[in-house]
């Protein structure tokens, strides 16, 4: 029962990521940058506190993987902020939890598993309610939301990409792998935000640190703690069915908090995407993510 309450308490707070990052005065790249590094120290904290070890020849060995898995993870988080920022957390949520079909589409090629009828059939019926979800952006309260949607199939691009690279990592807990890839990512970040118009702390306020602290403490921090101490003690059908809690989180926030609206056409289309992947899941097994299990950010 602890371990479900952990991963359902993760789950709940990756989905209420958007609502932070929605509101935080910085670039996109810049929130990344702080949300790797703050949530990076946090779980080293843990590591150490936890007194766990890692092999740094099983580190080199996986190197190359845990290389590209970070670059992945960057380019996850930059473009997932940006869609919350250019649409609305529903928009933002829906089109990003496409993922999982990418991983299920691009299996095949990478991981040279087969495509059954039935997911083929869960892949057509999740580009339907796309389709719904795209029509929708032409029509949002808050004016023209199909960039900002954009921004969040290409920050699921890459996280297909991060959930398949993870595959080929061997010999690693979640926990390791999740320290290693956040600090990869800070040093990836770094010179990038610096070379491409740097840090603009006039516009960190008071109220960006604390949201910026909130974030990477509770989502970078303790939303993977949860995550990994959750997923231990579950099965593989668990947690496929419990990680739909992160995108209704989303919506949930999005509509009650938030106040965002969201029309029927938009509705229909989430139920057919959100849908069609749990169908698609059901009975694969495990779900993979930053340590090989599928979890959204």
């Amino acid at each position: 029962m602890r371990e479900k309450l952990s991963f359902v308490l993760s789950m709940i707070i990756f989905g209420a990521v958007g609502v932070f990052a929605k509101y935080i005065n910085l670039s996109s790249k810049e929130i990344a940058l702080f949300l790797s590094l703050i949530g990076g120290l946090f779980l080293l904290v843990v590591f150490v506190w936890t007194k766990q070890k890692v092999s740094w020849r099983k580190v080199k060995k996986n190197a190359a993987a845990l290389f590209i898995a970070s670059a992945a993870l960057n380019g996850n988080w930059i473009f997932l902020f940006q869609a919350y920022k250019e649409t609305t957390i529903a928009n933002a949520a829906l089109s990003y939890y496409f993922a999982p079909v990418l991983v299920i589409m691009f299996s095949p090629f990478v991981l040279k598993e087969k495509l059954s009828l039935k997911k083929t059939i869960c892949v057509g019926i999740a580009l339907l309610g796309l389709f719904f979800i795209l029509q929708n952006g032409r029509m949002g309260t808050t004016g023209y939301h199909l960039l900002g949607i954009g921004y969040g199939l290409v920050a699921a691009g890459f996280y297909a990409a991060l959930t398949l690279v993870n595959k080929f990592i061997r010999d690693l807990d979640g926990l390791a792998i999740t320290l290693l890839q956040l600090g990869l990512s800070v040093t990836m970040l770094l010179p990038f935000v610096l070379f491409t118009g740097g840090l603009n702390f006039l516009k960190i306020t008071g109220d960006t640190v604390i949201l910026m602290l909130v974030l990477g403490i509770l989502h970078g921090g303790i939303g993977f703690y949860f995550f990994f101490a959750g997923m231990k003690g579950l099965k593989g059908q668990s947690i496929a069915v419990l990680s739909y809690i992160d995108p209704l989180t989303s919506l949930l926030i999005s509509a009650l908090v938030v106040g965002e609206r969201m029309t029927l056409q938009q509705l229909f289309g989430a139920v057919l995407l959100l849908g069609s992947t749990w169908i698609g899941e059901a009975g694969g097994g495990e779900k993979k993510g930053l340590d090989g299990s599928k979890h959204s950010t």
